[in-house]
């Protein structure tokens, strides 16, 4: 457990540093930098080799961060959020003012989502807001479930912080709904069934 601690730390630092970290989530294995320190995506694009027209999610600590960061979120996306964060649910919304452009897609959306993972969500609150996360893989391989499927390219590039057996990683990637127009669209179909967020809609 100290050991984790101190790779917390100095994840936290190195994200305070404008740098990236990968992480543990409840999905897969994260590539992420902090919002207020990072000067922009960039760099994740570039250690994935990402095509940079693919907007990059933001991971949050909070429910309330729905209306932080999104502008005119409707009454039913707020139901989503209650009901599946912490969980593998990314709500795409209208950027609110305070979400910079580099981090916004061409039509001015953020994805949202609050993971339900102990560290991951340890290093939001430690660094003190959100992290802009793609899973730690480069563009066309396999998203890694745990350390041991790190890409060796990536974990010499930037600092990592080991799954020590308490991570809920389910090797599933989030379901992505577009909450921008009239009814919410179903962008990616991932761990939670379409099924389970109908009655919500």
């Amino acid at each position: 457990m100290e050991a984790h601690e101190n790779a917390l730390h100095k994840a936290v630092a190195s994200l305070r540093r404008g740098e990236a970290v990968m992480f543990p989530t409840d999905t897969v294995y994260g590539l992420g930098a902090a919002v207020d320190f990072a000067e922009g995506p960039g760099m994740l694009y570039d250690l994935k080799e990402r095509d940079r027209g693919k907007p990059i999610a933001w991971l949050v600590g909070d429910p309330d961060d729905l209306d932080r960061y999104g502008e005119d979120v409707s009454a039913s996306v707020r139901a989503l959020a209650r009901r599946f964060w912490p969980g593998p649910l990314t709500l795409v919304v209208k950027a609110a003012e305070r979400v910079p452009d580099s981090f916004r897609s061409a039509a001015g959306t953020i994805g949202l989502r609050m993971p339900d993972d102990a560290t991951a969500l340890a290093l939001i609150e430690a660094v003190g807001c959100p992290l802009a996360t793609t899973s730690a893989n480069r563009s066309g391989n396999r998203a890694p479930r745990s350390f041991d499927e790190l890409d060796p390219a990536l974990v010499e590039r930037v600092f990592v912080v080991a799954d020590l057996g308490d991570s809920k990683t389910s090797g599933l990637a989030s379901t992505v709904l577009d909450c921008t127009g009239d009814a919410p669209l179903v962008v990616r179909q991932g761990a939670i069934a379409l099924e389970d967020i109908r009655p919500l809609l």
